[in-house]
């Protein structure tokens, strides 16, 4: 597959169905909970973990399936932030956080919003979930690679045809 529009829709067709897979078991798994909260609380992890994923160190140091990156090093994120980055109103994360700061699923440092090392239903921690999550990516390499995309590499037509998009 050479032709750039056919890479392009592959990988969205295939990507996107690892998202909406990788959503609906997340929501299997918190059933309790309201899938805008289970958004909130996923995105704010994201963003406590994006210095441990940025230094190989510390990405090595929590790699194990049995290591929970403490509080003390997680990156706290604003709710203006997490605003932006959902495109929800302010005023929605705020009363979202709220609750979930009763429930003791987030706490508030210096830095912004954590998901606490210690909650109470395994957010960030959840073994389950991280495994179905490797088989999920599994399939989405293996039918990437059926599609004749093996890595990065195999994008690189791709990426000429976004840039020149992004530079119009």
């Amino acid at each position: 597959m050479h032709n750039a529009s056919d890479i392009i829709r592959t990988v969205s067709r295939h990507t996107l169905a690892y998202m909406l897979f990788s959503i609906s078991e997340m929501f299997r798994n918190y059933d309790e909970f309201d899938p805008m909260d289970l958004l909130i609380v996923h995105a704010i992890l994201n963003a406590n973990v994006i210095n441990v994923m940025n230094d190989p160190s510390l990405d090595e140091e929590f790699s194990s399936i049995h290591t929970v990156e403490p509080d003390t090093i997680k990156q706290g994120v604003s709710r203006a932030a997490l605003s932006r980055f959902l495109s929800l109103p302010l005023e929605t994360v705020r009363r979202r956080v709220a609750g979930l700061k009763r429930r003791k699923i987030l706490a508030e440092t210096k830095a912004g919003l954590i998901v606490t090392e210690q909650n109470a239903f395994k957010f960030g921690n959840n073994h389950e979930l991280q495994k179905t999550n490797m088989l999920l990516l599994t399939k989405l390499l293996r039918d990437l690679k059926r599609a004749g995309i093996n890595g990065p590499d195999d994008l690189s037509a791709a990426k000429v045809v976004v840039a020149t998009k992004k530079a119009k």
